[in-house]
């Protein structure tokens, strides 16, 4: 990829960043790998157009990102990378193996930001939910007792085939309270889903499918994500019990002094309320503003994980638990599955 630089403009922008030997260095373009789709599509109108238009700085996306295509980028030397797009529990993974740097929150200056999206090694820029749906109709659940409780609620249940996205909710379903989740209690856990599991049509893999289903009448209910299903009049709903996530963009291990100057550029823009509420034009999650509800569709609060009605009544992943259990974890569920 051709690269071109300037110099001299850092110092009239905003969280500019001053690096040794390269004092207003900044690059013009640089590439970033994030997960496609409207997500991607979001980061385009909410964050990568402002910054072009202010600062000429343009940021080219490739999609879809994954650990094992960060672990090669950096394994193979390239500095043609510079951001990655990674969910919470692999950004403790990926600073683990090395993969990505720390970030220079001081040149950054971002806007007021909810603390859990400043982490020391990645920008927390996108909260996703993952949540309890239903097919219209269907007798609806108030809380996951309910929604476990299939004589009481009767109907086809699909359900997340990942452990992170299933247990804490079976969990939940047993009598745990959401701010007593963690350390998970594994086994209690197992026990609520054998006894649901002759009642679950479908494990899923692929985030498109719990709402098809419901459509299809397949399923009546599902544990799904957020933004599959909000603004669909063919669903029913509920944020409560529910687990709010955050999607966050690294710096890729290796990268030269002048695309991380130029990637604090885009840092500052995604820190700003008004591109965030762009950004959520395009897909219903939201961004790390403390004061983004106000600039958000009053009529539409309801769609968004961290409206202050939905982010009370979840819990928020525990990604450090996750990387420590993870691996025993995976392994138990495997055997579960083996079991159905």
């Amino acid at each position: 990829m051709k690269r071109r630089t300037f110099v001299g403009a850092a110092t009239a922008l905003t969280g500019a960043s001053f690096l040794p030997g390269f004092a207003n260095a900044q690059s013009k373009e640089i590439r970033m790998i994030e997960s496609g789709g409207a997500s991607g599509e979001s980061i385009q109108k909410g964050y990568i157009d402002p910054l072009k238009a202010k600062t000429g700085i343009n940021v080219v996306r490739e999609s879809p990102s994954s650990l094992g295509k960060l672990r090669a980028l950096v394994e193979s030397g390239q500095t043609g990378t510079t951001l990655f797009e990674l969910g919470s529990g692999v950004v403790l993974q990926a600073k683990k193996l090395g993969l990505i740097e720390k970030l220079d929150w001081a040149a950054i200056n971002p806007a007021p930001m909810f603390p859990e999206a400043k982490n020391e090694y990645g920008f927390g820029y996108q909260y996703f939910s993952t949540i309890m749906a239903w097919r219209k109709g269907a007798k609806e659940p108030k809380n996951f007792t309910e929604f476990f409780d299939t004589k009481a609620f009767p109907g086809k249940r699909c359900l997340p085939d990942y452990p992170h996205y299933c247990l804490p909710f079976a969990v939940q379903a047993a009598g745990v309270p959401i701010d007593k989740l963690f350390p998970l209690d594994v086994d209690l856990a197992f026990k609520k889903l054998n006894e649901i599991k002759k009642d679950v049509a479908v494990w899923w893999k692929a985030g498109a499918q719990p709402p098809q289903l419901m459509k299809d009448n397949e399923v009546q209910y599902s544990i799904c994500w957020s933004g599959r299903v909000v603004g669909d009049p063919a669903f029913g709903l509920n944020f409560a019990g529910g687990k709010a996530d955050l999607s966050f963009i690294c710096v890729v291990k290796g990268s030269k002094p002048e695309d991380k100057a130029a990637a604090n550029k885009l840092f500052y823009e995604m820190s700003l309320p008004e591109n965030q509420a762009k950004a959520a034009e395009v897909i219903s999650y939201t961004g790390p503003s403390p004061t983004l509800d106000a600039l958000l569709p009053k009529d539409k609060l309801w769609q968004f994980p961290t409206s202050k009605q939905n982010k009370d009544v979840q819990y928020f992943e525990n990604a450090e638990w996750w990387a420590d259990n993870g691996e025993a974890v995976n392994k138990k569920w495997e055997a579960f599955k083996l079991s159905l």
